[in-house]
């Protein structure tokens, strides 16, 4: 069972208590930011104790890449069969810069010297903040529709779009501008995978 009655109360346990703290942490990031946020806060929001939270969290940090990387997985993104790989990739590279947001970014930039120090899950985020599975139903469409020759999607290239996404938001903290969309989509991406384009490299 994930709660129990204890003494006329409720305890919560399991993923009932581990999606209370990741709410009251969410919560407190919202308005307090990293550098305010506390364990101790979280754990009174939560209704649990301190030693509770650091058996899931060893650090505030942990904590803090727990909350945001479960509020942006919620943040489902479905991009509509455009008739278009241009089209539809412009949309989902907007649509993750836009989910990202301003807020989750300056988190980041507050985040980044823990991170570095515990090395710790900040791949997890990034991964998160670039959504692969959608980039791939867009490109399968494009390949399906002919638009694209699957013989140029090395590895290297075929993950170049996120790669540059991810490198724009998490070197500036700010989100994609219309014109860096437009130039990782035309100037970049689409001339090396379109039929008739330079050769793959080997």
């Amino acid at each position: 069972m994930d709660v129990m009655r204890v003494r006329g109360r409720t305890r919560r346990r399991g993923s009932a208590l581990e999606e209370a703290i990741l709410e009251a942490a969410r919560a407190e990031l919202a308005e307090r930011g990293y550098t305010g946020l506390t364990m101790e806060n979280v754990a009174r929001r939560a209704g649990t104790s301190r030693p509770v939270l650091h058996r899931r969290w060893p650090s505030r940090t942990a904590l803090a890449t727990a909350a945001l990387a479960q509020q942006l997985a919620r943040a489902n993104i479905v991009i509509p069969d455009l008739g278009s790989l241009r089209d539809e990739l412009c949309l989902l590279l907007r649509t993750m810069s836009d989910r990202a947001g301003g807020g989750n970014l300056q988190l980041l930039f507050d985040m980044q010297k823990d991170l570095v120090a515990e090395r710790s899950s900040f791949a997890d985020i990034r991964a998160r903040i670039v959504d692969g599975s959608q980039f791939h139903a867009v490109i399968g469409r494009a390949i399906a529709r002919g638009e694209i020759d699957p013989g140029r999607l090395t590895p290297r290239i075929a993950s170049l779009p996120l790669d540059l996404v991810r490198h724009e938001m998490l070197m500036t903290f700010q989100p994609l501008s219309d014109e860096a969309i437009r130039e990782i989509v035309d100037g970049i991406f689409l001339p090396l995978v379109r039929r008739g384009g330079p050769p793959a490299p080997t």
